[in-house]
């Protein structure tokens, strides 16, 4: 039988705030890092991934007919319905055996279509591949484009005549932002990474000019915000925004006039967010100066600062966004946890909400890229309803589907049924809980159920339609979402409530669920595969120190394990901009004791702990490769049990695993073979 390796232990401390951190795991973090040549670490990377393929080998036989299962649902030769922009129409649409996207355009006014970018070309002979800022200039003439081919997320910016299909001479590498173009599209915004990996700049590029002198229109002090690059929904405006996690400062530039000073829409005030759109000359802004939940505000252009409440906060309706166009405004929010669209008149009266047919579902505004529309491009699907995109008239209501998503081996939705449950978590918070699964489904604690959760940043988990899922589903399992504090699915409250000192009311609430589905009849210990990545799977491993027993399979994708160290390393890419999340435990010891008491890899305990599949990525900027694998490494040499533990790190990728579709697809196929297998589920 294959044995897994074991890492040799290194002794390594070091001391804060009176407290001696052992780690005999460091040396697996490179020196050289972003370059990863220490002929140890990569020793251990390959056995660890000669085990997973020696482990997992039995089990292609079930990965590849999932994966055939997952490929046969999609539609090979799929394209987007066509939305216009100006005088064109634009699409993307795969061909049969594509791994990426070509993108198309035709005249409005009729004509041929027109191939303006070929990711499968620019992809050729490469092991990975993405496509970052895509934006075609406002006369149509010209395509800037950005593209990643190790994972890296250092984006090389290209720019191609669309009338002749050549490229211009204009080449930026290690950029890592959106592109706007001026209004005379002479020149384009963007973004470089520092050599930390933070945008902390703003820079114009004239077309023809060599990149080293392009202009730096703004540069951010604080190594914890971030800058981007935007354009209010009119085009007169560039938005350069910068802010962490709860402070954010806007700055506005007139895009006919980049050069000319940008004016600070208010300066920046620690635990203040807000965004801005405009209208004629009067700025919209959504911002949570008064309550967590947002409201919104209009000021002259000509006087920014001079906020005018709009629309008030609400306890019950978390504003989420704001979209100006010349005859309407947008809201968008959620209402108990379920999104909203509404449609405002300029000279006010009540507001047009859209109406949803499903108890839960995940709606939102598509792609609607010119200020004067009177049909609103919507997506829509729920657990059990595919992906559809509808036109919305908003003068008469009316809404017409244009596609619904395709699955080619056949799919009855009939079979399914979906619920919003609620179950109360330990402190007595209600926790909701979105579930799909068979219809014969019988809640006798008998059947494997799976649960999904990811709990942080103020992200919320949609309750949305996935093909892969139903490779479960056809095989018994119920599927489960928690919706767990952390996320902002219940409003920035929510949010609040899971992060920095609150932060294990993320873990106990995901816990809560698991022993409220089990109450429920939905499955019972042992019998629940849970999954979540990155942050998430920060998730996987508190719930695995803490409740074991509860979980018959985990799987953790590239996880963010090594919680204390990271946010000990001030020279990591992410760590200054992620202290309001987590804490800064180097000058704050209660931070340092609170992360130090629930960092998964700190807290790896002699225990049962249950079967385990565990990725990284090496070229990973968000979390970091070291993280998984020093995190598999103390795991193997403490757990008491002998269940299988495996680590499998993507030698040239990064935070989002291999590109392309149908490579995810293979990955997402080796975990649920995985599961079958821990779970004894036939195959």
């Amino acid at each position: 039988m294959t044995m897994p390796p074991i890492a040799p232990r290194r002794p390594h401390s070091f001391t804060a705030h009176g407290v001696t951190i052992d780690d005999p795991y460091a040396w697996l973090k490179d020196p050289g890092y972003p370059e990863v040549t220490d002929k140890d670490v990569l020793g251990y990377l390959a056995a660890e991934n000669a085990y997973f393929e020696a482990v997992m080998a039995p089990l292609r036989p079930l990965t590849d007919r999932l994966y055939e299962e997952m490929k046969g649902r999609i539609k090979e030769d799929d394209a987007s319905v066509p939305q216009k922009d100006g005088d064109w129409l634009y699409w993307t649409a795969f061909e049969t055996g594509g791994q990426y996207r070509k993108w198309w355009r035709k005249p409005v006014a009729g004509g041929a279509d027109e191939l303006i970018l070929d990711e499968p070309a620019l992809a050729e002979g490469k092991e990975y591949f993405r496509l970052g800022a895509l934006s075609v200039s406002n006369d149509g003439r010209l395509l800037a484009y950005a593209i990643d081919d190790n994972g890296s997320e250092r984006f090389t910016v290209r720019v191609k005549d669309l009338a002749t299909g050549e490229h211009l001479p204009d080449v930026i590498p290690g950029m890592l932002s959106e592109i706007v173009w001026t209004s005379d599209d002479t020149g384009f915004l963007y973004g470089l990474a520092n050599e930390q990996w933070r945008t902390d700049n703003a820079r114009l590029h004239r077309l023809g000019t060599d990149p080293e002198s392009d202009v730096e229109l703004f540069k951010e002090a604080d190594e914890g915000f971030r800058v981007g690059v935007s354009e209010t929904s009119d085009r007169q405006w560039i938005v350069i925004a910068t802010g962490d996690h709860v402070t954010s400062e806007v700055w506005l530039l007139p895009a006919a006039d980049p050069l000319s000073p940008p004016v600070c829409v208010s300066p920046r005030k620690v635990g203040r967010e807000y965004d801005v759109d405009s209208h004629g000359d009067t700025l919209f802004i959504h911002t949570n100066d008064t309550h967590p939940n947002f409201r919104l505000c209009t000021a002259p252009i000509a006087d920014p600062g001079n906020w005018q409440e709009r629309i008030a906060a609400s306890a019950d309706f978390y504003m989420t966004g704001i979209s100006c166009f010349e005859r309407f405004f947008i809201v968008d929010g959620r209402e108990d946890g379920l999104d909203q669209i509404e449609i405002h008149a300029y000279d006010g009266g009540a507001p047009k909400r859209i109406a949803f047919p499903e108890a839960s579902y995940d709606a939102g505004l598509g792609d609607n890229p010119e200020y004067d529309m009177t049909v609103l491009r919507l997506g829509y699907e729920s657990m059990v309803t595919p992906g559809t995109v509808y036109d919305y008239d908003v003068e008469t209501g009316a809404m017409t589907v244009l596609k619904v998503q395709e699955i080619p081996s056949g799919y009855d939705a009939a079979r399914y049924a979906t619920e919003r449950l609620k179950i109360t978590a330990r402190d007595g918070t209600d926790v909701p809980v979105s579930i799909v699964y068979p219809r014969d489904f019988p809640r006798d604690g008998s059947r494997p159920l799976f649960l999904y959760a990811y709990g942080a940043y103020g992200y919320a988990i949609p309750p949305g339609f996935s093909t892969g899922r139903l490779s479960l589903l056809d095989r018994g399992f119920a599927y489960a979402i928690a919706h767990i504090r952390g996320g902002d699915d219940l409003g920035q409250q929510w949010y609040l409530d899971g992060k920095l000192e609150k932060r294990t009311n993320t873990f106990n609430d995901f816990v809560d669920v698991a022993k409220g589905l089990i109450a429920g009849g939905w499955t019972s210990a042992g019998r629940i595969a849970i999954a979540g990545r990155s942050a998430g799977g920060e998730l996987m491993g508190a719930v695995v120190n803490s409740d074991p027993e509860l979980w018959g399979a985990v799987i953790a994708d590239v996880p963010f394990v090594d919680v204390l160290n990271t946010m000990m390393d001030a020279d990591l890419p992410l760590t200054p901009g992620e202290w309001p999340e987590w804490g800064n435990p180097i000058e704050d010891k209660a931070a340092f004791e609170l992360i130090r008491s629930y960092s998964p890899y700190d807290n790896v305990k002699r225990q049962a702990y249950p079967p385990l599949f565990i990725s990284g990525g090496l070229n990973d900027p968000r979390v970091t490769y070291w993280e998984p694998a020093k995190w598999a490494a103390k795991l193997r040499a403490t757990k008491t049990d002998d269940n299988v533990l495996l680590l499998k790190t993507n030698m040239g990728a990064g935070h989002g695993g291999k590109s392309g579709r149908f490579e995810s697809l293979r990955e997402a196929a080796e975990e649920h073979a995985f599961v079958l297998w821990q779970l004894g589920v036939e195959g």
